[in-house]
């Protein structure tokens, strides 16, 4: 049994999340392929402030509304029962109950759910003494892969582009990630024990 790390926004949701919201409140007609960078203020031209003003407002309604990643749903019922799901999300901690009733109302599996409230992983990834994280922010994935020591599964995406380390496996979909880890759990296993 492999305990799995996993990001919720962008790797367990949709990665276009984000999109209709932008549009509709800076009057954009964005796609997920104008999103090249993980940060949104240069694609929406506005301060980082402002950025976190919207966010405030529009925050909990956009992850109440996420749909789920292609094929997230099938690999995750399907990992739930070798391995233990461990939810690690940059989410701040008063959007608890938002992504408690998403996970309940898709009925999504989950053995704990941690709101880390930053893009700083590293110290919740080694507490829960993850194995393989699944992540689709780069440098997220770079600083788990190196400072944690551990595989990480990189969602592709136009805002990830930038070359990895070769402890990162880029993939298009779960159903990718669930073929790599099957090919290497054994190995992953015996790293651990």
């Amino acid at each position: 049994m492999l305990r799995l790390g996993i990001d919720i926004d962008g790797t367990v949701t949709a990665q276009d999340t984000f999109v209709p919201y932008l549009n509709r409140s800076f009057h954009l007609s964005i796609t997920l392929d104008d999103m090249t960078d993980y940060d949104l203020t240069k694609l929406l031209n506005i301060t980082a402030e402002e950025f976190w003003e919207w966010m405030n407002v529009h925050e909990a309604a956009i992850y109440k509304e996420a749909q789920l990643a292609e094929f997230a749903k099938q690999a995750l019922d399907g990992l739930k029962e070798e391995h233990r799901l461990i939810y690690i999300t940059a989410r701040r901690s008063h959007l608890e109950d938002v992504t408690l009733d998403w996970f309940a109302n898709r009925d999504v599996h989950y053995d704990h759910i941690e709101l880390v409230g930053s893009h700083h992983k590293v110290e919740a990834v080694k507490k829960h003494g993850i194995d393989l994280f699944f992540e689709d922010h780069h440098g997220n994935a770079t600083m788990i892969a190196k400072e944690a020591g551990i595989p990480v599964i990189l969602f592709d995406s136009p805002y990830n582009q930038l070359p990895t380390d070769s402890n990162i496996i880029r993939v298009q979909n779960w159903l990718e990630a669930v073929a790599w880890i099957n090919k290497n759990k054994h190995s992953l296993q015996h790293v651990r024990s």
